[in-house]
């Protein structure tokens, strides 16, 4: 073996090492480590993330009270952690919690990060630098954002979220099929419209806000159902009052939380132990065909949710033909697969026999696709 085959050997050895050297006892599962964001993440072990979700201080140089025309005060980020003495040390701390999140991802993970205008676009150029690579940028629009009381800009109606893999050619993961179903079998659009955080889900010590800048679960759920999956180890550094802590739990993913200050801390704790987990059935989500097993509709035969002699049609009943004891379908003369009959009769290049053919049950019209779904449900651990 010569020298370049050595070292091409011992790198894969290497990279193999990493991704299977960590297991999850080695980490801090349900905990919330205290301290700084960043000497909290060194304690980490390398490639041993699924996905960040990092909701950052925003740096929002804001100067003075900010007053409704009431004059009544608008509870706004004043808190120390917000407060930096330049860009430049913003910038510095920015890199510095991001190296350490590259670290941390396994090759196949990936970072999600929120912010304003105020600082997302710094944060975006230092990820690029580090080599992230941006599949999307998100924008939140708020259904009930906060006016511009003093009317000398535009009404700040918006956040952007930044999803960014290892690297340019890095894989990562994504349930297309599931957010698809999730917005009405129409795909998802990069742009989401959901409320903020308001009613008995904000977080209140009194009448005072725990926390000015608590995220409403509706984000968090549909970013973690759609780039992770059940048993994922997810990471927020700045956990703040745990809205992604409560999340993952609800979703059956496994989380683990960064935060210096004791209030929020207590605060997510409380509220994550009382967050009940959804049973399997319901965390289950629809698969992309990526990633879904093949299915022979034979099985669904042999199961019996399909059973033989069943009837089965095309939406607009055109074609009305008979399920065979080996999954077979005979229409008349003519018989072959749900695939091969459909396309024939058709005269069809292709067929996808899973949504062409359709049959009743429970007084209902189904396609077949729906049985397929069942039966993957039923054979899952």
């Amino acid at each position: 073996m010569g020298v370049l085959e050595t070292t091409k050997t011992q790198v894969r050895t290497r990279k193999k090492h990493v991704q299977t050297a960590v297991s999850k006892a080695d980490l801090p599962l349900g905990q919330i480590l205290d301290g700084d964001c960043i000497e909290a993440m060194r304690s980490l072990p390398d490639a041993s993330i699924d996905l960040i979700f990092a909701d950052p201080p925003y740096n929002l140089q804001l100067g003075g009270d900010l007053n409704r025309p009431d004059g009544s005060h608008v509870d706004a980020v004043t808190d120390e952690w917000d407060r930096f003495d330049s860009f430049n040390t913003y910038d510095g701390f920015t890199r510095d919690w991001l190296a350490e999140a590259k670290r941390l991802l396994k090759p196949d993970g990936a970072l999600w990060v929120i912010g304003s205008y105020h600082n997302i676009y710094r944060v975006g150029a230092i990820l690029q630098d580090l080599g992230f690579w941006i599949l999307n940028d998100i924008v939140w629009r708020k259904t009930n954002p906060m006016p511009n009381f003093r009317g000398t800009r535009f009404t700040n109606a918006h956040e952007t979220l930044i999803w960014a893999s290892q690297g340019e050619k890095a894989k990562y993961h994504f349930n297309y099929t599931a957010m698809k179903t999730l917005n009405d079998e129409l795909q998802m659009r990069s742009d989401w419209v959901l409320p903020i955080c308001s009613g008995g889900e904000r977080l209140k010590e009194g009448k005072t806000k725990v926390h000015p800048t608590q995220k409403p679960e509706s984000l968090l759920y549909r970013v973690l159902l759609a780039t992770t999956e059940k048993g994922d180890v997810v990471l927020d550094p700045f956990f703040g009052t745990g809205t992604t802590g409560a999340v993952a739990k609800r979703l059956g993913r496994d989380w683990i939380g960064c935060e210096r200050e004791g209030v929020y801390r207590k605060a997510a704790l409380e509220r994550i132990d009382k967050e009940l987990p959804l049973d399997e059935s319901a965390i289950a989500t629809m698969q992309s065909k990526r990633n879904a097993p093949r299915v022979a509709f034979g099985a669904l035969v042999e199961a019996g949710l399909v059973p033989p002699g069943t009837k089965v049609f095309d939406k607009k009943r055109r074609w009305e033909a008979t399920v065979r004891a080996d999954g077979s379908l005979e229409y008349g003369k003519q018989h072959g697969s749900i695939h091969g009959l459909g396309k024939d009769l058709q005269g069809a290049p292709s067929c996808n026999g899973w949504t062409f053919w359709h049959f009743e049950q429970n007084d209902k019209v189904e396609a077949l696709d729906a049985a397929r779904q069942t039966y993957l449900l039923s054979i899952e651990d």
